[in-house]
């Protein structure tokens, strides 16, 4: 039995191993698409800005009509009054004038207003731009860094593949059975060592009686909390000793 148990610990290293690789793999293609994120998140931001500027460029150009209105309206209430001859007449004419003036003077403010908004809408626009063009740069930098590194990741373990199915084809098919489902349900990790009486898998302490019979190797034994397969580490000591 403790052979079989010896075998158990090569082949969760080696799965171990596999799972190491997949993670770095997993890393690196996060980063880049971390990265490219980023990107579109500033082109969302720029296409947001530039909407923004249409309209109030929109807005710009109705103020500018009713600016030039007020003003001809000025102008003509101010003609009319060199005709007028009642004073009736005057008044209204002066009431129109004053209120057309403080029309004019409210879209002169408006319109600078709109100017301010949009130079600095611009501006925000120019800057996420240049940032996007530096950081597709990067992207394109990091893209094959990243595909090399990968590619490297994967050749390593492809030949750590095969030494698995070598591995895994001198087990018993039951215990290889139940190795393989702990694994899919134990988050990669079957087999684990027991230290101070504690299981490495889950952290729970476990019964005297037990840890006795794992120290012994001469049956399988499972966490009585997460089922994981036991082993002690001198079974792995006693291996390397030989």
């Amino acid at each position: 039995m403790k052979e079989e148990i010896l075998k158990l610990i090569k082949l969760q290293e080696i799965d171990s191993e596999i799972a190491g690789f997949d993670n770095a793999i997993a890393k690196h293609r996060l980063a880049v698409t971390r990265r490219e994120q980023a990107i579109a998140e500033k082109q969302e931001s720029i296409t947001h800005f530039k909407n923004k500027i249409e309209l109030l460029n929109k807005k710009q150009s109705e103020t500018k009509i009713e600016h030039e209105d007020a003003g001809a309206r000025v102008k003509d209430r101010q003609n009319k009054m060199m005709q007028v001859q009642t004073s009736r007449e005057h008044q209204a004419l002066l009431k129109e004038i004053e209120e057309n003036k403080r029309i004019a003077k409210e879209t002169e403010e408006r319109i600078l207003q709109f100017i301010e908004q949009i130079e600095h809408l611009e501006q925000e626009v120019a800057n996420l731009e240049n940032l996007c063009t530096a950081e597709q740069q990067l992207l394109s930098e990091e893209a094959e860094n990243v595909d090399q590194e990968i590619s490297r990741l994967e050749d390593a373990k492809h030949s750590i593949i095969g030494q698995r199915e070598v591995e895994a084809a001198a087990l018993k098919d039951a215990y290889l059975k139940r190795y393989n489902m702990l694994l899919s349900k134990r988050d990669g990790l079957a087999v684990v060592a027991i230290n101070d009486n504690v299981c490495q898998g889950c952290h729970m302490a476990l019964p005297p009686q037990q840890v006795i019979e794992v120290r012994k190797a001469e049956k399988f034994n499972l966490c009585p909390t997460c089922q994981r397969i036991l082993y002690y580490k001198e079974v792995e000591e006693t291996e390397a000793g030989e």
